[in-house]
């Protein structure tokens, strides 16, 4: 097999403008390798063309005429066209699985960048069960369309060579054959339409159903909570059953093309072989060509064949291309600028002109609201995770102007909701594998999440749950936390990360992680005093407004509105 180099370093920007140009997109990608199986699946369907033609030969110069030295000379090229066969179907083999398995592979990483890229845009448009669904099925649906290329262009090759021996050994059946085999296609054809519409509808429908499911799961601990378990098996149930009703839809037509792509090439052997019966009996043809024709007929069932599993095959990739096109149209909530322009030098702060805030470098500030949407708001405009950051800057550069890249690289933000990904907890806490062992045990102690690990079987090496959702919440804080931790940004900037944490905790991580950014951009959105005494500034908004800034003390002492809101959040623990 192939090295084929998965993943791809670059899978490349694909051709969104239609289903068929995304095929063709990723098919211009790989066309060594496409051309390479082609040349295999050309050269073995056409030595399995000549083979009626050889045993022909055979049959007259050896058989009818009596020649034993002509019969052996046939015989050496009968074995000799069995030989390519073998060579050339195991190269072809091999070439068509790996462009197969390449365009799938292709596919799959496309839509898990462009996901990665675009984050919530795509939730607000997509389901989880339906991305999902989208990778796993259509992908690889969409992928076979390039395993049959080889295969159908040695069936366009064969039909070729067949029909010219035809043509030179009678035109009328030569016209025959090129005159019906076009037919038998098109004949095929009739059915795929309305295949190809219900497909779609089926897909759409089993989306639906995988995207209840991943729902369910996901909240399950709620539902049973709340007693909505059969609540939910209803829905689920009544969304099967319309899955199984639309996969009835699509066999009917199905199981037609099926039978079609029996009947049709067997009713057109049984013309070929009654024309050219008459055509020996009326002294046209000799009987080695008879023989011939009678081969021919009965080879010609794979060409026409194989023709009509292409026409199912990229029937079924460009429905799910259509898919995969849902997917891809999405546009990130942040665009990557036109022209980027180089970030500020090392140690730069962050402002934002709308609420007047200004992030001192090297210094841990803490943002605190009348209204903690405001907080969250202006950490994704930091973050550029909103389409409109327009006026916050970093140093003297509008950040919307930095490429994401560099901005990613720079500017971390991890979010109120921590998410953990399924794998070793290793991995998750360390996506690069860069971080060693001690080093995550000290991101750990920091996050004061040394008991998470020590409670598992396996430590670090001990499988995530998706979500993390083996975990409570204050435990997946936790990790989250070190994560950001091991990331060691220039700036990091942090949404409630302590919400779901007793005081004791909280108050140890405040302090660890204080001392462990010491001379490092920090900033929390928070509302707890236990963060905010370690606080080296304190930032107060009201209205989405910066109306006072000091120390956590000064502003106890000076501002009503913030006492109010953080004794609130104080008696709320």
């Amino acid at each position: 097999m192939v090295d084929l180099g998965l993943p791809l370093a670059d899978p490349g920007t694909p051709d969104t403008r239609s289903p068929a140009r995304l095929l063709v997109w990723v098919g211009r990608q790989q066309l060594g390798m496409l051309l390479i199986a082609i040349a295999f699946g050309t050269v073995w369907m056409v030595a399995q063309s000549l083979v009626p033609w050889a045993v022909g030969q055979g049959i007259q110069e050896g058989v009818v005429q009596g020649d034993e030295q002509r019969l052996l000379v046939w015989t050496a090229v009968l074995l000799g066209l069995a030989l390519l066969q073998a060579l050339m179907g195991s190269l072809r083999h091999r070439y068509a699985v790996n462009n197969g398995l390449m365009a799938s592979f292709r596919f799959i990483q496309l839509l898990g960048r462009h996901v990665a890229r675009t984050g919530a845009a795509v939730q607000d448009r997509l389901t989880t069960g339906e991305v999902v669904a989208t990778v796993s099925n259509d992908a690889l649906r969409s992928g076979n369309a390039f395993d049959i290329t080889a295969r159908l262009a040695g069936a366009i090759a064969s039909y070729v060579v067949v029909a010219v021996i035809l043509l030179s050994a009678s035109p009328a059946l030569g016209i025959l054959v090129l005159a019906g085999v076009p037919l038998l296609v098109l004949c095929l054809g009739v059915v795929i339409k309305p295949l190809q519409r219900r497909q779609r509808e089926q897909r759409e429908q089993v989306g639906h159903l995988t995207a209840l499911g991943a729902d369910t799961a996901v909240g399950l601990r709620v539902l049973r909570g709340i007693g909505g378990e059969s609540a939910f098996l209803d829905r689920y149930r009544a969304q099967s059953e319309r899955v199984r009703v639309s996969g009835l839809h699509v066999a009917r037509p199905q199981s037609t093309l099926d039978a079609a792509q029996v009947f049709l090439p067997g009713l057109f052997v049984v013309l070929v072989t009654w024309i050219g019966a008459r055509f020996v009996v009326s002294g046209r043809l000799e009987p080695g060509e008879l023989v011939a024709f009678y081969g021919y007929a009965a080879f010609l069932v794979i060409p026409l064949r194989t023709a009509a599993e292409a026409l199912d095959k990229m029937t079924r990739a460009l429905v799910g291309a259509r898919r995969m096109l849902t997917v891809l149209e999405v546009e990130p909530i942040a665009a990557e600028p036109e022209s980027p322009v180089p970030g500020p030098s090392a140690g730069a702060g962050l402002a934002d002109a709308r609420t007047g805030v200004t992030i001192e470098p090297g210094r841990l500030t803490c943002l605190v609201s009348e209204f903690p949407d405001e907080g969250a708001a202006l950490a994704d405009r930091f973050g550029v995770l909103t389409d409109d950051a327009t006026g916050a800057s970093f140093g003297d550069i509008p950040l919307m102007r930095l490429s994401l890249a560099e901005l990613r690289s720079r500017v971390l933000v991890s979010e109120a909701s921590p998410v953990l990904f399924a794998g070793t907890l290793r991995s998750t806490l360390d996506p690069t594998g860069m971080a060693t062992d001690t080093e995550i045990l000290t991101a750990l102690a920091i996050a004061n999440g040394l008991d998470i690990v020590e409670a598992l079987d396996d430590g670090l090496d001990d499988e995530v749950d998706e979500r993390g959702r083996s975990f409570s919440g204050g435990q997946r804080q936790r990790l989250v936390l070190a994560r950001a931790l091991l990331a060691d940004p220039e700036v990091m900037i942090l949404v409630e990360p302590t919400s779901a944490v007793d005081a004791h905790s909280e108050a140890r991580i405040a302090r660890a992680l204080h001392d462990a950014r010491a001379g490092k951009t920090t900033v929390i959105v928070t509302a707890s005093p236990l963060v905010l005494e370690v606080a080296d500034r304190v930032a107060w908004l009201e209205s989405g407004r910066l109306a006072a800034s000091g120390t956590h003390h000064e502003l106890l002492a000076t501002v009503p509105g913030y006492r109010n809101t953080v004794t609130r959040g104080e008696s709320d623990e």
